[in-house]
């Protein structure tokens, strides 16, 4: 027969409201990379739209 039985504690119930952590600002590298992702993914969808309308036959 075991002597010793080992119990499973649970962790304390938080009673208080998590407090949100403030968001840091982004760097300023990752703001320009944002840019010029921004503006590829227009300029492709500008591209696209033409390269479509290009396709269809003369009427």
């Amino acid at each position: 027969m075991a002597s010793f039985t080992f119990e499973k504690i649970s962790p304390p119930v938080r009673r208080a409201p998590t407090v949100a952590t403030p968001k840091k600002p982004r760097g300023l590298i990752s703001q320009m990379i944002d840019r010029f992702a921004e503006r590829r993914a227009r300029r492709t969808l500008r591209d696209e739209r033409t390269m479509r309308k290009d396709e269809r036959p003369a009427e």
